[in-house]
C-alpha cells in the first residue's frame, strides 16, 4: 500500500457493528457501545452476546434514541461472563463509572455512613464509619444521612451509657467527662462501671440494633423492680432513666416497619422527564432515615419497570442488598435482579410490590416524598434557570451558563494559604466539581494578585493539557473573582498568556464597610456598576461568592489544623505514625528526640538500633553513615 494513500475510513454505525459481529461469543457478558472519541456510549448485558448486539443492525426495528447511539458507534468491546447473573452485577459497575450517555445513571457519589462497635476493646466504643470495614469491629446500618446515624447514637447513649470517645482520650482520662455527668456514658474510662457490666451494656444495645426491643425493655424492667425490692433505689432510678429513654425512642421514630426486620423500601415518583426514587433504610425494624435519588436518562418514553430495574442493580452495587426490598412499581427482569442480589448478599433476596397492609403504606408514604422531592427539584430548576438568564443578560453572554466557577483565597500574613473553586449551574452547586488549591510558590503576605494568578494557570493550565480542543465538558461558561480592577486585570492576563481570553471573567468587589448588597462588578471593557440592592440576580451571584468564601475558609483551617499537628519526626525517613508515637509518649517531645543519644533511641519500644541510627544521623548529620 502507497504510504502517501489516506488510510480507509473507519466504518460506523450499523456497518461497524457488522464488522464485529464474527468475533463475538454467544456466551452471556457485557458489551459496550464506543463513539469516535473513545467515550462509552452504553453499557449493557447479554445472555448471548452476538445475538444482542446484532439486534442494533436492524435500524427499522430500533427506536429514535438507540438508532442515534448506533449511529453514533464506532466500535464494540465484550466482556465475557460465567452467568447472565455476573453480566447484570458487571453491567451495574460499569454503568456508575463509566456514566454512559445512553443508559440510566445513578449518579450519587455520596457513601454511606454507618454505625460501628469497636469490638477489640475490652470497653467497646461506637462511633459513626464511612469507608472500607476493619477487623475486630461489628457494623450496623446502613443509615441514609449523618444526621440519621447521630440520633442512633445518640439514644444508644442516653439507654445503653456507651462511650463515644477516641481511644486515646480513653487512655489518658483520670476523672468522668461530661457525659458521665449528664448521664450520657457509664464512664469506663476511670472504672465507674465493670468490664463485666459493660459488656452486658454492649450486647444489649446490639439487641436493640437488632429490632429485640420488647425483649430489652422487658428485662429492664425486672432488674429495676428487683433493685427496688433489694431498695438499691438509686440503681433502680437509673435503671428507670433508661426504660423511658428507650420508650421515648420508640414514641419519637416516625415511621417503624413493624414485623419487618431488615428491608428497603424503594418508591419512584416520574414527571417532566424526570425522575426520582425515594429510599427509606429499615434495619432490625427500625427506620435509619431515607434519601432521594434523582436519575439521568436520555429517553422521555422510558417505563418505570425500566427505570427501577435499572436503579436497583446500581443502588446495590456497593450497598449490602437486604432479605426484603418493598417496591412502588414492578421491575424488568426481577427475578434475574432478585438472583444477581442473592449472589451479592449471600443469602435469598425477595423484590415484593404490597398491594395492601402496612407494608402498601409504608410504599405509599416513599411515594410521596418521592413526589415531593421531585417537585421541588422542578421548582428549584426552574428558579434557578432564571436567575441563570438574569446573569446572562447582565454580563452579556451568548447564551446562559451552564458551568459557573468562582474563585476565592484565604491565608494568614501568607501562611497556609489555599485557593478554592466551586462551581454553580442549572442544579445549584456541583460540589462534587469543588478544588482547592494549595499555594505553592511563595507568597508575599497581602499578595492576593500572586495567589489568583498561580489558581488559575495550574487550573486552566492542566485542563488545556488534558483537552487542548476544549471538546468536553467542564470549561466554564464564566469564571468569577472575589476582588476589584486589580483582581480583575491579574486574572485577564493569567488567562490570555494560556490563549483562554475568550472566557467571560467577572470581579465581585465589597461595597462600602464591606456591607452586602453594595458590591461592585468588574468586566472587560465595561465601566463599574451596581446592581439594586433587591435585585434577585444580585442574591445569586453573592450566594455564589459566599460560597466560595466559605469553602476556601474551610479549607485554611483544615490545612492550618494539619500543619499544627506535624512536628519535625514527620520528616524523619522509615518513622511512620506508630513509631512517632512511640518516640513521643518515650521522651514527651519532638525536642526530647532530636536530643536523645542513639543508645537512648533505641531503648525506645518499637525502635531497634538501625532505626535509631537513622534517626540520630538525620538529627546530627556527619555523626556516621546511615545503613
Amino acid at each position: 500500500m502507497d504510504p502517501d494513500e489516506p488510510s480507509a475510513t473507519p466504518l460506523a454505525g450499523s456497518a461497524a457493528l457488522e464488522a464485529a459481529l464474527p468475533t463475538l461469543p454467544l456466551s452471556p457478558g457485557v458489551y459496550r457501545m464506543i463513539d469516535a472519541k473513545g467515550d462509552v456510549l452504553y453499557v449493557g448485558k447479554a445472555r448471548a452476546l452476538r445475538r444482542r448486539v446484532a439486534s442494533y443492525t436492524q435500524a427499522s426495528r430500533l427506536p429514535e434514541r438507540l438508532r442515534r447511539m448506533v449511529h453514533e458507534t464506532r466500535k464494540v468491546e465484550v466482556i465475557t461472563t460465567a452467568s447472565e447473573v455476573e453480566a447484570l452485577l458487571l453491567e451495574a459497575n460499569l454503568i456508575k463509572r463509566l456514566r454512559p450517555r445512553y443508559n440510566i445513571v445513578l449518579r450519587d457519589d455520596k457513601s454511606y455512613p454507618w454505625l460501628m462497635v469497636s469490638d477489640d476493646h475490652p470497653y467497646p466504643q461506637i462511633a459513626k464509619h464511612r469507608g472500607e470495614r476493619r477487623k475486630g469491629a461489628s457494623y450496623y446500618g446502613p443509615f441514609a444521612s449523618v444526621w440519621a446515624v447521630n440520633q442512633t447514637i445518640t439514644a444508644l447513649q442516653r439507654v445503653f451509657l456507651l462511650r463515644t470517645c477516641r481511644d486515646t482520650v480513653f487512655d489518658t482520662r483520670d476523672r468522668p467527662c461530661l457525659l458521665f455527668q449528664i448521664k450520657r456514658c457509664s464512664a469506663p474510662c476511670v472504672g465507674r462501671v465493670s468490664a463485666e457490666d459493660y459488656g452486658t451494656l454492649v450486647s444489649e444495645a446490639k439487641q436493640f440494633l437488632a429490632g429485640e426491643v420488647p425483649t430489652i425493655q422487658k428485662r429492664l424492667a425486672a432488674e429495676m423492680e428487683q433493685a427496688a425490692e433489694a431498695l438499691e433505689f438509686e440503681r433502680a432510678a437509673s435503671l428507670r432513666d433508661r426504660i423511658r429513654g428507650l420508650t421515648q425512642i420508640q414514641g419519637t421514630s416516625r415511621i417503624n416497619l413493624e414485623g419487618v426486620g431488615d428491608a428497603d423500601v424503594v418508591a419512584l415518583h416520574m414527571a417532566a422527564g424526570q425522575s426520582c426514587v425515594q429510599v427509606f433504610f429499615f434495619r432490625g425494624g427500625r427506620n435509619n432515615g431515607n434519601r432521594p435519588y434523582f436519575l439521568t436518562h436520555a429517553r422521555t418514553d422510558i417505563t418505570p419497570e425500566e427505570v427501577l430495574g435499572s436503579f436497583l442493580a446500581q443502588l446495590y452495587d456497593d450497598l449490602p442488598p437486604p432479605p426484603l426490598v418493598l417496591l412502588s412499581h414492578d421491575v424488568e427482569e426481577a427475578g434475574l435482579i432478585a438472583d444477581a442480589l442473592a449472589t451479592k448478599a449471600g443469602r435469598r433476596v425477595e423484590l415484593h410490590r404490597p398491594q395492601r397492609g402496612e407494608k402498601r403504606d409504608i410504599v405509599a408514604h416513599a411515594e410521596t416524598n418521592a413526589r415531593e422531592a421531585l417537585e421541588r427539584r422542578l421548582a428549584e430548576s426552574t428558579a434557578q434557570g432564571q436567575l441563570l438568564d438574569g446573569v446572562q443578560r447582565l454580563f452579556d453572554l451568548p447564551e446562559r451558563p451552564e458551568r459557573i466557577e468562582v474563585y476565592d483565597n484565604s491565608h494568614i500574613m501568607g501562611t497556609n494559604a489555599y485557593g478554592a473553586m466551586i462551581v454553580g449551574g442549572p442544579n445549584g452547586f456541583n460540589k462534587g466539581a469543588y478544588r482547592k488549591f494549595g499555594i505553592k510558590s511563595a507568597v508575599t503576605p497581602g499578595d492576593d494578585f500572586g495567589m489568583m494568578a498561580e489558581v488559575l494557570e495550574r487550573r486552566f493550565g492542566r485542563a488545556l493539557k488534558e483537552d487542548p480542543a476544549r471538546a468536553e465538558p467542564g470549561w466554564p461558561d464564566l469564571v468569577i473573582i472575589d476582588g476589584g480592577q486589580g483582581q480583575l486585570s491579574s486574572a485577564r492576563e493569567v488567562m490570555a498568556r494560556l490563549g483562554l481570553d475568550d472566557i467571560p471573567i467577572v470581579a465581585i468587589a465589597k461595597g462600602v464597610d464591606r456591607d452586602a448588597g453594595r458590591e461592585w462588578f468588574h468586566l472587560a471593557g465595561r465601566e463599574e456598576f451596581q446592581l439594586p440592592p433587591r435585585d434577585p440576580v444580585l442574591y445569586y451571584l453573592q450566594r455564589l461568592r459566599d460560597e466560595a468564601h466559605r469553602f476556601a475558609i474551610a479549607t485554611h483551617r483544615a490545612g492550618r489544623a494539619k500543619s499544627l499537628t506535624r512536628s519535625e519526626l514527620d520528616d524523619v525517613p522509615g518513622v511512620g505514625p506508630k513509631v512517632k508515637r512511640a518516640l513521643l509518649n518515650h521522651f514527651g517531645s519532638a525536642r526530647g528526640v532530636r536530643n536523645a543519644g542513639e543508645q537512648d533511641l533505641a531503648n525506645c519500644p518499637g525502635v531497634g538500633a538501625a532505626l535509631a541510627r537513622r534517626i540520630h544521623q538525620h538529627f546530627h548529620p556527619g555523626t556516621g553513615q546511615a545503613t
